[in-house]
């Protein structure tokens, strides 16, 4: 074995340390910074969906009691309409 590996290796070990250091940390620190802005937006876009779904919900609450408060009378309008006939003709 050569006497030269040891001190080779000695002096890779360090170069290795101080370029981890010099770029992997920083990089980490940048990735991390990235996800943490890429959960807010997801998290905005969540918080976007369940207020729409909310609305949707509310509205469909609306269209319910409609349907089942004036439910006959809402299907007699309906059939009056189709046997109107189409302003457009």
């Amino acid at each position: 074995m050569s006497p030269f590996i040891i001190p080779v290796l000695g002096i890779s070990c360090g170069l290795v340390a101080i370029i981890g250091g010099v770029f992997v940390k920083p990089w980490f620190a940048y990735r991390h910074r990235q996800l943490e802005i890429e959960g807010d937006k997801v998290a905005e876009k969540a918080a976007q969906y369940a207020a729409q779904t909310e609305r949707l919900e509310q509205r469909v609450r609306v269209l319910e009691r409609i349907v089942t408060d004036r439910g006959i009378d809402v299907a007699d309008e309906i059939e009056k309409l189709r046997d109107e006939p189409s302003p457009l003709n």
